[in-house]
């Protein structure tokens, strides 16, 4: 028997509310639903979800303090719902640990497209039992020689440069050998920019693949899922401790996107 996921819904319009439920269920999840801040966060912390969907505007605390209160506390992805159209209101909900955003009014059938493809991105990395800690367990990382911090390398689970191991199987990112906590959606564009081998990635291409899709799908990407894009990586070279202006790992490609340094 397949355990079924676990969707948290944060949203205080009770229409709304309801809506999100159906859509999860017909997707697959148990679904816990709130309209407060505060017991989203609670929530979240004792049923480990896969998935909240997280309103802006509510009554107690506002969704970007959930956001950053949730991500202290569970991996889950984010999915942030905002009838906001504003940039600075997405970049702020990305920066307080969101994975992503749908603006309202939004379409069931384009939402249940969005979030199989969020767990059809997970299901790609969870390469250890849900609710293991990233330290846990032996990481590849002890399992490789010294010469991780001077050569690139790519086999069929860990990517590796210049100090940085991104175990694929094992879902963990480690700096120096030091375990480095990331999000998923992070992990993702991780995983992608190291495994591209110093090739470009445009924005567009991570894009898509953080959709699931395929690079040449041709589906539309507009300027501010691009942007999007952009605040996580400047979420990562954070956590990474990377420079823009000298980086270690992740260069910017002016108007184009990103590509890995080459290895040292």
């Amino acid at each position: 028997m397949i355990d079924r996921r676990i969707a948290v819904v944060v949203e205080d319009d009770a229409d709304i509310r309801g809506l999100l439920e159906v859509v999860l269920q017909q997707s697959g999840f148990d679904v816990l639903s709130t309209d407060s801040g505060v017991a989203g966060v609670k929530m979240a912390e004792k049923h480990r979800p896969d998935l909240v969907t997280l309103d802006i505007g509510l009554p107690d605390i506002d969704g970007f303090e959930t956001a950053r209160r949730i991500r202290r506390v569970s991996d889950a992805h984010i999915l942030m719902l905002t009838a906001r159209s504003d940039e600075i209101d997405t970049v702020l909900g990305l920066e307080s640990g969101a994975d992503e955003y749908v603006t309202k009014p939004f379409r069931p059938r384009e939402l249940r497209a969005r979030v199989d493809a969020i767990m059809r991105r997970r299901a790609s990395t969870e390469g250890v039992q849900r609710g293991d800690s990233p330290t846990e367990g032996q990481p590849a990382v002890q399992a490789v020689d010294d010469s991780v911090t001077e050569v690139a390398f790519d086999t069929a689970h860990l990517r590796a440069l210049n100090g940085l191991v991104v175990d694929v199987a094992m879902y963990s990112v480690h700096v120096d050998g030091q375990p480095t906590i990331v999000t998923p959606t992070e992990f993702t564009l991780l995983e992608a920019l190291v495994g591209a081998r110093g090739h470009i990635r445009t924005k567009t291409d991570l894009v898509r693949r953080l959709r699931d899709e395929e690079l040449d799908a041709g589906t539309y990407v507009s300027a501010a899922d691009e942007r999007s894009v952009e605040v996580h990586v400047g979420n990562l070279r954070r956590k990474l401790g990377d420079s823009v202006q000298k980086p270690r790992w992740i260069e910017t490609v002016r108007g184009v996107g990103y590509r890995t340094v080459a290895k040292r």
